[in-house]
């Protein structure tokens, strides 16, 4: 079987179990690294809008995980530290990917095996970057622009930004129909001036950008799962 990843989301309405889901960003280090099967993971906080974003949203919180197959992953999403989260959560979303493509590191490992079966249906995609100290006030100068645009794009299927470490290290995940609707996104207005950017600049130190098919998913995210098909109006 090959390699799945699992990117799971919790959300957290009271004071009580907002202070234990930031205090489990040091302490379920522990429990993780010691869970059957996993491989890379990394705990993450998240921003309010639809991307990157300076104001933290201390009511969610992230875990991705790696795993050697489906069975595997479901499993062990479903209990140990994770059911802690489950349990304490008012709603969790856990979506299951496959990778396509992938290129860049992530702490300095590789953490994503592409598959060599082709991608149909929806596509995901994740960008992680570390951005350079002095080029912070550039980064995040640029961002605001670019998740008004996302956050207006009626093709997208669901966005979030997520990261390890406020202002430095960042994660943005989204899911789109098709890779036509994510690569006009890309290619066009805030978002590709950015990248040329990125590139003449060297606003990273570090970078990573992989895209996935969707395997499965579990739970409900705005009551309910953003790969429902949605109706029309």
């Amino acid at each position: 079987m090959s390699q799945v990843v699992s990117l799971s989301f919790y959300r957290f309405d009271s004071t009580l179990t907002r202070l234990w889901a930031f205090s489990m960003m040091g302490m379920a280090r522990g429990p993780l690294a010691r869970t059957a099967g996993i491989g890379f993971w990394k705990l993450c906080g998240s921003g309010t809008g639809e991307g990157f974003n300076l104001k933290p949203n201390w009511g969610v919180y992230a875990i991705l995980a790696t795993w050697p197959d489906e069975a595997t992953a479901k499993r062990e999403t479903a209990r140990g530290v994770f059911a802690r989260y489950i349990s304490k959560s008012v709603e969790d979303w856990t979506v299951f990917l496959s990778t396509k493509s992938v290129r860049g590191d992530w702490s300095g490992e590789h953490p994503f095996v592409a598959d060599d079966t082709p991608l149909t249906g929806p596509i995901a995609a994740l960008t992680r970057a570390s951005v350079k100290p002095g080029m912070a006030r550039n980064f995040w100068g640029r961002v605001p622009n670019i998740s008004a645009v996302i956050g207006k794009d009626p093709s997208v299927l669901f966005k979030l930004g997520i990261g390890e470490k406020p202002l430095v290290q960042q994660v943005t995940f989204s899911i789109w129909p098709d890779a036509a609707a994510m690569n006009n996104f890309a290619r066009t207005g805030p978002h590709a001036e950015a990248i040329k950017s990125v590139r003449s600049d060297g606003w990273f130190s570090e970078e990573l950008y992989a895209r996935f098919s969707l395997v499965s998913d579990r739970g409900t995210w705005g009551g309910t799962s953003p790969l429902a098909p949605k109706e029309s109006i």
